[in-house]
């Protein structure tokens, strides 16, 4: 995976736009009555109406940079998410995002520090992520796996593992067959 470098200091005119939209969009959400239609449709339009069927975002949310989000269907994120998503952030089917997480794909450099560096991350189907996990640039999380609270995960997780700590390490794997004969399993 091939990190890309963004001066910050020579912005296009697009990705400023984009920044601006979703910062906009971020504000309107979290100051919209979370049940109310109004406040479903503004999630809609923060993510470009990509959000795949019956997926669920509670507010209050903050992203930078929405266009780079894509997310499945079936998928749940709960209260307190914030995303630096410069880097592009993929959440596939029935992945489930507990309360105060925090994606980062991207980072400064460590000498210039207005150049922030960018890998994706993308999060596979069927995954649990525990309350106030970090995530951080350049991840894949592997299919059914489950990262524990309090989890900073900085490096792949492997499909089905059980991650905890920080930094995040496995500490058991899951059965594999027992999911096929969960509803909206593949």
């Amino acid at each position: 995976m091939e990190e890309v470098r963004i001066d910050v200091r020579k912005q296009s005119p697009e990705r400023i736009e984009e920044a601006k939209r979703s910062s906009d969009l971020c504000f309107r959400i979290n100051h919209t009555n979370p049940t109310t239609p109004e406040c479903q449709e503004l999630v809609q339009e923060l993510f470009n109406h990509t959000l795949g069927e019956n997926t669920v975002i509670h507010p209050p949310i903050f992203t930078i940079l929405a266009d780079k989000v894509k997310i499945g269907k079936n998928v749940t994120i709960l209260n307190g998410f914030q995303c630096m998503s410069a880097g592009g952030l993929t959440i596939e089917d029935n992945t489930m995002i507990s309360l105060n997480c925090t994606i980062a794909t991207n980072n400064h450099d460590f000498y210039d520090r207005y150049i922030i560096t960018c890998k994706p991350v993308h999060i596979k189907r069927n995954v649990w992520i525990g309350v106030n996990v970090t995530i951080l640039p350049g991840v894949t999380i592997g299919e059914n796996a489950v990262v524990g609270a309090g989890a900073v995960v900085t490096k792949d997780v492997p499909d089905n593992a059980v991650v905890v700590g920080n930094p995040a390490r496995v500490i058991r794997y899951l059965d594999s067959e027992k999911f096929k004969g969960v509803k909206g399993y593949r």
